[in-house]
């Protein structure tokens, strides 16, 4: 089983949603689609599932090119970040549909629902209707008919952006066991770099149309190939600015420069542009975090069990995330301190050096 994307591009009156893209995705794990919103995930997806038409290339399913049938003619299964139930039917006629649609017995239809709103939670609720469940309660009930249906292929938008943070947790941690085993390829795109990484399998990461690096998620978290990719897979954004590699230093400004280490050792003298994740500027000193910064602190905030720090760097927006609470005052200079071990090095194309 696989799914083949083999230049496949979509164009609105003129406008190209999705650049020419070539991907082979596979079942055993998910296969996440990565980036900002209106960086072409959904348009992407919609190619995938035969709702949009295609401006060029083939899709192909199971060996089957299948680029010019419908939806309904594939084999596939759609859940939205909204939560789409038939308003009229229960929760079981609704798990049910795509089973009666496709003329299966009804006395396999029982088992099948059983058991997929046993996995689910839903056993409970089979007899009501959508408006009676909560926003968490429709989304599983949206899940267990994408589970029902035992599709080849398997499209999540951004199932769980409605949700509370509580049951985002909960549905994040269960998506992999639910779809583990059954076959079909999955896809799942999310805005959010942390969900991807939790998720885990392979990544594509998407900006202005573009798939611009796919591989194992850890892989590229760990070693984006350009300066695009390291921003689609950096939330908060990935902290830049131009540096200067001077024998064995690193300059960042008139204050600032610190002994190149690592892969950065071997690089040419000449201008780079670094790049560093948040969560890797930290507001004290520690064994990795050497390098000190003065920053104009603009704006703080705190999420119960991280602070982040928004600060101007000689012009650069810069964001330190860690862990704790920690006293900033908004418009005072503020030591944060750098580990140099985890900076990328690009090139002036943006290609990754170090």
């Amino acid at each position: 089983m696989s799914l083949e994307l083999k230049n496949v591009s979509k164009r609105v009156a003129g406008i190209t949603h999705v650049k020419e893209t070539s991907l082979t995705l596979h079942p055993g794990h998910f296969n996440v689609l990565l980036g900002e919103t209106g960086s072409g995930k959904t348009s992407l997806i919609k190619l995938m599932a035969g709702l949009d038409s295609l401006a060029t290339g083939q899709i192909v399913l199971n060996g089957k090119d299948v680029s010019r049938l419908s939806a309904q003619k594939r084999n596939i299964s759609l859940v939205h970040q909204f939560f789409v139930n038939y308003p009229h039917m229960s929760v079981f006629d609704n798990i049910a549909s795509p089973l009666k649609v496709a003329g299966v017995a009804r006395s396999e239809i029982e088992g099948r629902v059983e058991e997929a709103a046993k996995l689910m939670k839903l056993n409970p609720y089979l007899n009501r209707k959508p408006h009676e469940l909560s926003g968490g309660q429709q989304q599983r009930t949206a899940l267990a008919r994408a589970i029902v249906k035992e599709s080849d292929a398997v499209f999540l938008d951004e199932p769980l952006a409605n949700l509370d943070y509580k049951l985002r947790e909960e549905l994040r941690d269960q998506l992999p066991e639910l779809f583990a085993g059954r076959g079909a390829v999955v896809v799942y795109a999310t805005s959010e770099p942390e969900e991807a990484l939790l998720l885990g399998g392979h990544t594509a990461l998407m900006t202005d149309g573009n798939v611009v690096q796919f591989g194992p998620t850890a892989d590229i978290y760990r070693k984006p190939k350009d300066l695009d990719a390291a921003k689609v897979f950096s939330n908060p954004p990935i902290n830049v600015a131009a540096v200067t590699k001077r024998g064995d230093l690193v300059i960042l400004n008139e204050v600032t420069s610190w002994q190149a280490t690592g892969a950065a050792s071997g690089l040419q003298d000449g201008d780079y542009t670094l790049a560093i994740r948040p969560n890797h500027v930290m507001p004290v000193a520690s064994a990795h975090h050497t390098v000190k910064l003065d920053g104009h602190v603009l704006v703080t905030e705190l999420s119960g069990s991280e602070s982040s720090a928004h600060f101007d760097m000689d012009g650069n927006a810069w964001v330190s995330l860690s862990p704790g609470v920690h006293p900033y005052s908004v418009g005072e200079v503020h030591t944060f301190y750098l580990d140099p071990s985890h900076c990328f090095f690009f090139a002036p194309d943006g290609q990754l050096v170090a």
